[in-house]
């Protein structure tokens, strides 16, 4: 009986062993909606205001930017047509009490920029920016830095706050868990250049089905470099990376500091080289009736049918006799590229998003730098880089 037992169980093992081999899962099929669920209406597009500003830089506050005041910041700011401002200090160098310093520092208010209530959250695991549209207790999000993901993400829903991955393939890289932030920084300061890790990054969160806004932020500092390496980093490129290289805009409902963080969370959201560069707008049509009813930020069910997309260039430093180079990137492949021209430059494709698979679109766009009178260094450093859109999506689970 011993013996019998011992073969049947052979025989048993060998069967799991050459078990036929199970399908591999497409990986744009998973975290779908379920089959019949209806995702939110997609927002109106008639109603909105397009803001712009920077979502990262330093001032005294922050140790290694001991020289660049606020009034300073702000000053800029307001010079260059800025819309909304958010100062993210470093919130170790104040052991996490950023509203008895940064907040309550009296160059800290202006007339023409909303200044949103910011902090670059510092930790030995990475960098994120927390960003809100109204004062929060910053020093519980500092105190739980070293907890587990799904304490901090807890503080941060308590708080109310949008919270940000800086950087995220830098020495600082972001190695929290990618289910606790609304945005990452996809273009940091004004080198383009090193920003493709970044770009990577958040292709691959994108793939993996979350709806993360890219965002950029100039990371200024302007200040004294920690260390002799620092000196020479392009990160301290002073004056030129400034306020505003690159801008990120943002639509917004109505011109409140709530609205830009609801925009910025939504990812209506494209991001320019600096605040004079023209505006990178992405639309679709998903119904052809020829009207647009999409752009960035946008999810909706794919209904199989094909649908028209529109790339646009809008702002009054366009050069009608330039030619600009469009990139179409899809589920983070290059998918078209297309060459815009003329007083509105402007092009349209076509494409059917397949209705039982995750897909998303979004386009980077190349061209003659634009002048950046305040910071004019800063075009070295974007090079032909003028700006990108965030992503369209169809069939994203409205939970991620």
């Amino acid at each position: 009986m011993r013996a019998l037992a011992i073969v049947l169980a052979a025989l048993a093992l060998g069967s799991v062993a050459t078990a036929a081999p199970r399908e591999p899962t497409n990986i744009f099929a998973t975290n779908m909606p379920a089959p019949g669920a209806s995702l939110p209406p997609v927002a109106s597009l008639d109603s909105g205001v397009w803001m712009k500003g920077d979502l990262h830089i330093h001032s005294r506050h922050s140790k290694d930017s001991s020289n660049n005041p606020v009034g300073k910041i702000v000053s800029l700011a307001e010079r260059v047509g800025m819309d909304y401002l958010c100062i993210t200090d470093h919130d170790n160098h104040v052991d996490g009490d950023i509203a008895h310093n940064t907040w309550t520092d009296p160059e800290f208010h202006s007339d023409k920029v909303l200044l949103l209530w910011c902090a670059e959250w510092t930790t030995h695991r990475g960098h994120g920016t927390s960003i809100s549209a109204k004062p929060y207790d910053h020093q519980r999000l500092y105190d739980v830095r070293d907890k587990r993901d799904a304490v901090i993400g807890q503080t941060k829903r308590d708080l109310g706050i949008h919270l940000s991955a800086n950087h995220p393939e830098s020495g600082n890289a972001f190695t929290f868990s990618y289910d606790i932030v609304d945005s990452v920084e996809v273009w940091n300061s004004a080198v383009w250049a090193n920003n493709a890790g970044n770009i990577r990054v958040w292709d691959g969160l994108l793939k993996s089905g979350r709806r993360l806004t890219g965002r950029g932020g100039s990371d200024s500092h302007h200040g004294t470099p920690d260390t002799p390496a620092q000196a020479t980093s392009l990160s301290y490129q002073a004056p030129e990376n400034n306020v505003g290289t690159p801008t990120t805009w943002v639509y917004a409902k109505t011109r409140t500091r709530q609205a830009v963080v609801d925009a910025l969370t939504n990812g209506r959201v494209s991001i320019a080289a600096n605040p004079y560069s023209p505006r990178v707008e992405f639309y679709a049509d998903r119904d052809g009736d020829g009207r647009m009813d999409m752009m960035m930020g946008d999810n909706a069910r794919a209904s199989g049918k094909p649908v028209t997309f529109r790339v646009q260039l809008t702002g009054p430093n366009l050069q009608p006799t330039a030619s600009y180079t469009v990139r179409v990137v899809k589920n983070g492949g290059k998918f078209q590229t297309l060459t815009i021209s003329g007083a509105k430059p402007e092009a349209q494709f076509t494409d059917t998003p397949p209705a039982d698979l995750r897909t998303y679109y979004r386009v980077e766009v190349e061209g003659p730098a634009t002048p950046y009178p305040e910071v004019p260094g800063s075009m070295k450093l974007s090079g032909t880089m003028l700006g990108l859109s965030n992503p369209i999506y169809f069939n994203y689970d409205p939970k991620f």
